[in-house]
């Protein structure tokens, strides 16, 4: 295979080389991106509800607004991405990043707390995964699925270094002059980066008999519609698990420490199972390793409703969890090109996106919602659990009549 760190690589028509600096800047980018603009959030959102009396509801809502408008505004980003590339939209990205967290570090009422999450959604279209897998799907075709892993490896630091970083500033600052100090940081980190490491031209896509369809056909596409309910449906289920963890173990009689542990353990399984996605790759077919993958995440889920202990098995679950979350993140990044190629790759992705977004920025809602008349946690996790089943069920019909049955991916 070729090295992905050769500037002589070339992609799509062959007479253009992939950019050396790429690959590490977008690493640096995604871990400060997803770090401060994400997961900062969540730490600091207890010590903004007691500093402004505004409630946990409200906050956390105007951060889910950010997370749609990711969703839509990451339609137009995808085909503005497969026109011009990811430089401009990318840095550009950058600053609003910046902008919004100022915005939302001196707000001084709700109104400007919404206002500045809504910008920062516009950013997270912008800087997220979705650009930068773009950019790699281009530039490093057809060794893509590595390039893709490493900067998704990188990703899942994101909350590794931010968490403890955003707590760290917060001890000896107030939540607003610690988001001023995030959005320093993070204007230092990408703006350049994104600025001068993602100067080479953008290639052609690669094109391909089997891949001739245009971007509307296959959008209205009967395995396409099914795809995007099929990845809304697993993200609602993964991140309502994910959020409900905590008071899950809670519930049984775990300390707060324990599920911590459990949760972050679980960050830890997801780095790991993106090291295996490449294999599974090359020795599944796309609609298999999609019904396995969503029915493995169902399994875990089983678990977690069932299992009540000893927690040294409930650690392991979740590391088995996390495992399946993280080759999750692979595959809706490889969706399109194994089953429509490149060429439309910005644009499909995010449509295909979009519904998956948007169902993860609601999951937490639901999740809390559905628990007391449940009957608890435990009981939540098992209709979490039935979700991605049937959702599995449906994997099968998202590959396209093309589709090959020899175990090899569609390029």
């Amino acid at each position: 295979m070729t090295d992905l760190h050769t500037s002589g690589a070339v992609t799509g028509t062959g007479d253009r080389s992939r950019p050396r600096a790429a690959l590490p800047a977008l690493c640096a980018t995604q871990i400060t991106s997803w770090g401060i603009v994400y997961y900062a959030f969540p730490v600091l959102n207890p010590e903004i509800t007691q500093a402004t009396n505004w409630s946990a509801g409200a906050t956390t809502a105007a951060f889910s607004l950010g997370l749609v408008i990711s969703a839509l505004a990451g339609i137009r980003v995808g085909r503005i991405l497969d026109r011009r590339g990811p430089r401009a939209v990318m840095t550009a990205g950058s600053a609003l990043g910046a902008a919004s967290l100022l915005v939302v570090a001196t707000a001084p009422n709700l109104p400007m707390f919404f206002a500045g999450w809504a910008l920062a959604g516009v950013a997270m279209a912008a800087t997220f995964y979705q650009p930068a897998f773009a950019a790699l799907t281009r530039w490093w075709a057809p060794d893509h699925v590595r390039a893709l892993t490493i900067v998704t490896l990188a990703g899942g630091l994101a909350s590794t270094v931010f968490a403890p970083l955003t707590a760290l500033l917060a001890d000896h600052l107030s939540w607003r002059h610690t988001y001023l100090v995030l959005a320093g940081i993070l204007a230092a980190v990408t703006l350049p980066s994104h600025a001068f490491a993602l100067r080479a031209p953008w290639p052609n896509a690669a094109r391909s008999p089997a891949h001739a369809v245009g971007a509307a056909p296959v959008a209205r596409s009967r395995p396409f519609l099914l795809l995007a309910a099929v990845f809304a449906l697993s993200a609602f289920a993964m991140y309502s698990v994910v959020v409900a963890l905590v008071p899950l173990l809670l519930e049984r009689g775990y300390t707060t420490s324990q599920a911590a542990w459990a949760l972050g353990l679980g960050g830890a399984g997801q780095t790991l199972g993106r090291t295996l996605y490449a294999t599974l790759a090359r020795r599944t077919a796309v609609a298999t390793r999609t019904t396995t993958l969503i029915a493995a995440g169902g399994i875990t889920t089983v678990a977690f409703a069932a299992v009540p202990g000893p927690y040294a098995l409930l650690i392991v679950v979740s590391l088995a969890a996390g495992m399946v979350r993280g080759n999750l993140t692979l595959l809706q990044a490889t969706a399109i090109t194994d089953r429509w190629g490149a060429t439309h790759y910005g644009r499909l992705s995010g449509l295909l996106a979009a519904p998956a977004t948007i169902a993860a920025a609601l999951a937490p809602f639901a999740g809390a919602m559905l628990a007391a008349p449940l009957g608890g946690y435990s009981h939540l996790f098992a209709l979490l659990a039935v979700i991605s089943m049937a959702t599995a069920v449906t994997a099968p019909w998202t590959a396209p009549a093309d589709d090959n049955s020899s175990g090899a991916p569609l390029r």
